[in-house]
């Protein structure tokens, strides 16, 4: 009986703890959309830095601040939205960023440029999530990102349905 007791106060404290490092975890990232360019249109496409068949995740860490910038190159939304957000967590070693529209305002889709800040990351590896409203079963942007040997680099995927790959 008292070995019952026992086993079940060490797994209940093994779950306080387990559960207070994960929270704590999540609690340690904030972040935000910084800046987002406007809808791209045909002349934006007469000299491409970047194709519009690639959707691109161009990043720039700053370990000193404990900050890490991404750039979503060609991210896919209405072409006449209210507003543009995302909501960032970490779960474990995942970043995950969802990206959302508020209102899509028009009957078109085109792409845009995000720029998104986040504070409260470390020199390790983590992996690297984004969660895009009109990607659909086209390739998604999940990856390894190795902060512990690179401080800045870049992840495209090919996607060639509306909006990419219109020019």
């Amino acid at each position: 009986m008292k070995t019952r007791y026992y086993i079940m106060i060490i797994a209940g404290v093994f779950s306080c703890l387990t559960y207070s490092c994960d929270k704590e975890q999540e609690n340690t990232l904030s972040g935000n959309l910084v800046n987002h360019s406007g809808c791209k249109t045909f002349k934006s496409y007469i000299i491409p830095n970047t194709p519009d068949t690639l959707s691109c995740i161009n990043y720039s860490f700053d370990p000193s601040n404990n900050k890490l910038t991404l750039n979503h190159i060609n991210a896919g939304f209405n072409c006449c939205p209210e507003s543009l957000y995302c909501d960032i967590k970490i779960i474990n070693d995942t970043i995950i960023i969802q990206e959302f529209e508020k209102e899509a305002l028009c009957d078109c889709d085109c792409l845009y440029d995000l720029e998104i800040e986040l504070y409260g990351v470390f020199s390790k590896i983590y992996y690297l999530k984004i969660i895009e409203p009109y990607v659909g079963n086209q390739e998604k942007l999940f990856f390894q990102l190795d902060l512990e040997s690179h401080n800045q680099g870049s992840y495209c995927v090919t996607r060639k349905r509306y909006p990419w790959g219109l020019y």
